[in-house]
């Protein structure tokens, strides 16, 4: 049953994620400028902007690959992210997804998930350790989320590059994130795994907060509820998806190019 495993939100109406003033220069090249940004508990917010807007480098400076060169970035109120690295953000709650697919190609997508399920240091151990019932139980539920039960022997290198996309997803969910990163999940994908892929970001937010860096117009539209759009590097806009797109020159800056509306 969804939900069943549930991180229960602890403070709804609240941040889970503030960015103060957030710079990032990489030479001569400003790629963030004074990003003030807040996102709360049980939120699915989408980044959109066209490329080169600061997207991803944002997720990287939250997930600690990038360290700014200015400002903050605070987790649950007093954790600054930009004093630590980036297991050690992964263990304070925060999964990060880039948008190519990483995954264990000679395991069985069971094993992908239990691997992730362990926490052990070495890969035998975390394969042999047996499981608890809970454990298992936790497994199979998240099997059932991103629609891989009847693939759960398969070896990972034969699954499609949607469904490597959605075990990822799933080994990052056995972690029990409070806050989930995924930069364009559905980049490569069909018209209908994209559909897929937004039934299930909505299934994990039941669960989790989500900030998810998209491109893909189509995809936004239909899943999006609040957006915050970037135009090089600086944050240009928040607002409910439908709004932003019925204003013509943030969706230009969203598309790149002009808009072209129907008579």
């Amino acid at each position: 049953m969804l939900g069943q495993f549930a991180l229960h939100n602890p403070a709804p109406g609240r941040d889970i994620l503030r960015l103060e003033g957030l710079e990032v220069r990489f030479g001569d090249i400003q790629a963030l400028h004074n990003v003030n940004f807040t996102l709360q508990y049980g939120e699915l917010r989408f980044l959109v902007g066209p490329h080169g807007s600061g997207k991803t480098t944002l997720l990287h400076v939250i997930s600690g690959k990038v360290k700014p060169s200015q400002g903050h970035v605070l987790f649950k109120d007093s954790i600054d992210l930009t004093k630590h690295q980036e297991q050690q953000i992964a263990q304070l709650g925060i999964g990060r997804k880039s948008q190519a697919p990483s995954v264990f190609s000679t395991l069985t997508v069971f094993e992908n998930l239990a691997l992730s399920l362990k926490q052990q240091r070495g890969l035998l151990s975390a394969l042999w350790t047996k499981m608890t019932s809970e454990q298992r139980d936790r497994l199979h539920h998240r099997l059932a989320m991103i629609g891989l039960q009847s693939k759960a022997k398969e070896r990972a290198g034969s699954l499609s590059h949607a469904e490597k996309q959605w075990l990822e997803i799933g080994m990052l969910l056995m972690q029990e994130p409070e806050l989930l990163l995924l930069d364009e999940p559905t980049a490569g994908m069909t018209v209908s795994e994209a559909e897929q892929t937004g039934e299930l970001l909505h299934a994990i937010n039941a669960e989790q907060t989500i900030l998810v860096a998209e491109r893909d117009l189509a995809f936004v539209r239909c899943f999006a509820g609040k957006v915050t759009l970037l135009r090089e590097g600086a944050l240009l806009r928040e607002s409910l998806v439908q709004e932003l797109l019925n204003d013509d020159k943030a969706a230009e800056t969203f598309l790149g190019r002009k808009v072209e509306r129907g008579a």
